[in-house]
């Protein structure tokens, strides 16, 4: 999976204003390569490269990083171990966790972001692979630009102070503190009219933490309606998300599958690494996905299921788009509202990025730019019948 970006943040020029990352892994090839790709960005640079997690936690005083791209399989202290170690001695510590793509590390770098983890990123099996390893540097070096942007916005002055690591989980993820009323909405027009009749979500950076948590308090639209949800997440995560969906929702949520009839009741995701569309099937509609180019750099994409749905529910669509980089989503929006559907935007106080969501609130086809806890009562209110 690799991120397109619409608008990158304000470059750093001065060397005391880069972003200092703290590169740790027991793979001297990987620190290398990094650590090279870091040296190459005008705006960051490597504060240390560091063999174990106990290293970086016996010396994080010293090296004060702002990010942190942390291995989770190494000697003496392995990532998950370090990770709460590290935010207790800083609590703003950007930390990405970085695995290879084995379910065991998924189960893993999804236990990192609970317990409070910025993000996580896929390395590829070996450095001779030259597409992973492209996708790798491009996806990587992105996050820590973004990510440590966010956080070195977040702990300037007048800013509200970090919370500690238990509460950054929930702040972004769980039940964010609404935004201040100025902030919403960015940009609004009427909800649509026509009674919704299934439910498309799609995210990105920050999107398995509110995913969870959106779909754990929709109960009642799961029940009657269905849902699909386009991740950008690589193969073998996608599938450890899907079970986390079915235990945080309480409903049957899995990997979409080509050629299955979507009904209401279920949570379908898209599988990494192919793209989810919907096309009609006699009187039903069935999942359709593909192996094709990326869409917007990404793969699965938000806009195919997006565009595709319009084919099958005409303007009856009700779509959110959540926390991730780019602008994903935003094209598919616009088609949506364009057909008579409408969409939903997480806002910018509780997205990990506000890429992705903030592209759709600029491009004004947003009905409500709200914060991550007001989306589902939103959506309950909405599939309900109340239009307003």
């Amino acid at each position: 999976m690799s991120v397109a970006l619409t608008k990158s943040p304000p470059p750093i020029s001065t060397r005391q204003d880069k972003l200092r990352v703290m590169v740790v892994d027991d793979s001297v090839v990987i620190r290398g390569m990094i650590s090279r790709w870091i040296g190459a960005e005008p705006d960051m640079e490597v504060s240390a490269s560091l063999r174990t997690g106990l290293d970086a936690v016996n010396q994080i005083d010293r090296i004060k990083p702002d990010v942190a791209v942390l291995d989770i399989e190494m000697p003496e202290l392995d990532g998950i171990s370090a990770l709460p170690q590290l935010l207790a001695k800083k609590r703003d510590l950007v930390i990405i966790m970085a695995s290879t793509l084995t379910r065991r590390n998924a189960e893993i770098s999804f236990k990192a972001l609970s317990l409070g983890a910025a993000d996580y990123i896929p390395k590829p099996e070996s450095t001779r692979e030259a597409t992973a390893a492209e996708t790798f540097h491009h996806d990587l070096i992105q996050k820590i630009r973004h990510l440590g942007a966010r956080a070195r916005r977040r702990a300037s002055p007048g800013a509200s102070p970090a919370p500690a690591p238990a509460e950054r989980v929930r702040e972004v993820s769980v039940h964010p503190v609404a935004a201040p009323v100025a902030q919403l909405p960015l940009a609004r027009r009427p909800f649509s009219m026509l009674a919704p009749r299934v439910l498309l979500i799609g995210s990105s950076t920050g999107g398995p933490q509110a995913l969870m948590a959106l779909v754990a308090d929709i109960g009642p639209v799961i029940d009657r309606f269905p849902v699909l949800i386009t991740q950008h997440m690589p193969p073998t995560f996608t599938t450890i998300l899907a079970e986390h969906l079915a235990r945080a929702s309480r409903r049957p949520a899995h990997e979409a599958v080509d050629g299955e009839i979507v009904k209401p009741g279920r949570i379908y995701l898209a599988p990494g690494g192919r793209h989810m569309r919907v096309v009609r099937h006699g009187a039903d509609t069935a999942i359709s996905l593909d192996d094709g180019p990326p869409v917007n750099f990404c793969k699965p994409a938000v806009d195919p299921l997006f565009n595709s749905a319009i084919d099958v529910w005409q303007g009856s669509i009700m779509s959110v788009i959540l926390t991730g980089m780019g602008s994903d989503g935003m094209r598919g929006g616009k088609e949506i509202v364009a057909a008579g559907g409408s969409v939903i935007a997480q806002d910018e106080a509780t997205s990990v990025v506000w890429g992705m969501p903030g592209a759709a609130a600029n491009a004004g086809i947003c009905a409500a730019v709200l914060p991550l806890n007001q989306i589902a009562p939103k959506l309950v209110r909405l599939f309900s019948g109340d239009r307003s």
